[in-house]
């Protein structure tokens, strides 16, 4: 039988939730429960007074709330401290931190539990409680991760592999005579210009690769997981794939949510 966590009461009130990866930084505002917005900006470094002016000129745009609590999730070691600072001056209050150690409820079976990413943590949290167990996490980012949660809740592991537009960016470095394409489905999978021939390889080969994945990790888990694609790729490549159930480009931020009401 497919298992949910229970709903938690959790904390009221206004949140400012922030996941910095490595290509992009997703800052999402919730109030109460209700993810209120979301906003996708490119990753660079920045100090923690420019990264404020950036959430002061989000938070005047979008009518924030005064009182905000804060939580973050950074993959990206030189902007962590910026971050804090930032999050700090916003908030009046240092955020909460994902990792393997604010993360008190998820039972984490790598070798080395510190090794794994926090928005990988981030992920395992929210499948588990919005999705049910068993679960798989496909997020479709600047690597392609595959996250596994046992029907006990427990995160397992899984796979990391190159992201589609990594994996893309080094193809076009690397071949002087095929230029940048749009990654969006072509028209067919037999490309009569390079331009479709570029995308039915990048689009469908991902696709391919996550299918195959998806079904070999399957196989070494107890029961049939629900698969569900996060990341800014996902709306892209989801579509193409037999194995995805479910997507959620806001997986992250919920996850962080819930880290937060466990401290709050």
């Amino acid at each position: 039988m497919r298992k949910r966590s229970p709903r938690r009461r959790g904390a009221k009130g206004a949140l400012v939730a922030v996941d910095i990866g490595n290509s992009d930084t997703v800052i999402g505002l919730f109030r109460e429960r209700d993810l209120a917005g979301f906003w996708r900006v490119t990753t660079r470094t920045e100090t923690g007074d420019e990264l404020r002016l950036r959430l002061d000129g989000l938070a005047r745009a979008h009518r924030w709330p005064r009182d905000l609590g804060a939580v973050m999730c950074s993959v990206v070691p030189a902007l962590t401290l910026p971050w804090l600072s930032a999050l700090t001056a916003l908030s009046g209050r240092a955020p909460i931190e994902v990792n393997a150690t604010t993360a008190t409820t998820l039972p984490i079976r790598y070798h080395d539990r510190t090794a794994v990413g926090a928005d990988r943590i981030a992920n395992a949290i929210a499948a588990r409680a919005l999705y049910g167990t068993p679960a798989i996490v496909v997020d479709l980012g600047t690597a392609t991760t595959f996250d596994c949660i046992s029907a006990q809740g427990a995160y397992l592991g899984g796979v990391i592999a190159p992201g589609v537009a990594s994996s893309a960016d080094e193809l076009f470095r690397r071949a002087a005579r095929l230029a940048r394409v749009e990654l969006r489905r072509p028209a067919r999978v037999l490309g009569r210009t390079t331009e479709e021939s570029l995308q039915a390889g990048l689009i469908w080969g991902a696709a391919g690769q996550v299918d195959a994945l998806v079904r070999r990790l399957a196989l070494e888990m107890k029961g049939t997981p629900t698969v569900i694609a996060t990341g800014g790729l996902a709306t892209v490549i989801a579509p193409e794939c037999e194995t995805i159930n479910r997507v959620d480009e806001a997986l992250t931020l919920k996850g962080m949510r819930l880290i937060w009401e466990e401290h709050a």
